[in-house]
């Protein structure tokens, strides 16, 4: 339970952030690229872009394979389950909690 805890912190610690959100929503609608790739467009150097991948990698969110000269970032999509499903388990919890409240904060007519 600890490890899944820390596991879920880090992969949410990674999503924390603006610019790895934008590479993560790059990596989803285009798949694979390269740093030169996900820089472009940018005001983030590659040397930024290459950190913010590097954290994410430590995360399990993205992994990169060398493609000749380049090497090619992609988004690992287990990761994002697991993190949908943590946020919809909380997202329940929240419901059941807001629903236990409204009933005992309505007064029953009858």
């Amino acid at each position: 339970m600890r490890d899944r805890a820390a596991s879920s912190a880090a992969l949410f610690a990674a999503l924390g952030d603006r610019t790895r959100l934008e590479l993560v929503s790059r990596l989803c609608r285009q798949g694979p690229l390269s740093i030169t790739r996900l820089t472009v467009g940018t005001n983030v150097s590659r040397q930024a872009i290459t950190k913010h991948l590097r954290l994410m990698e430590r995360s399990g969110l993205v992994r990169c394979n060398r493609r000749g000269r380049e090497t090619v970032w992609r988004l690992e999509e287990q990761r994002l389950k697991e993190a949908r499903r943590h946020l919809k388990a909380i997202s329940a919890r929240w419901d059941e909690a807001l629903e236990r409240l409204r009933k005992y904060v309505e007064v029953d007519p009858h």
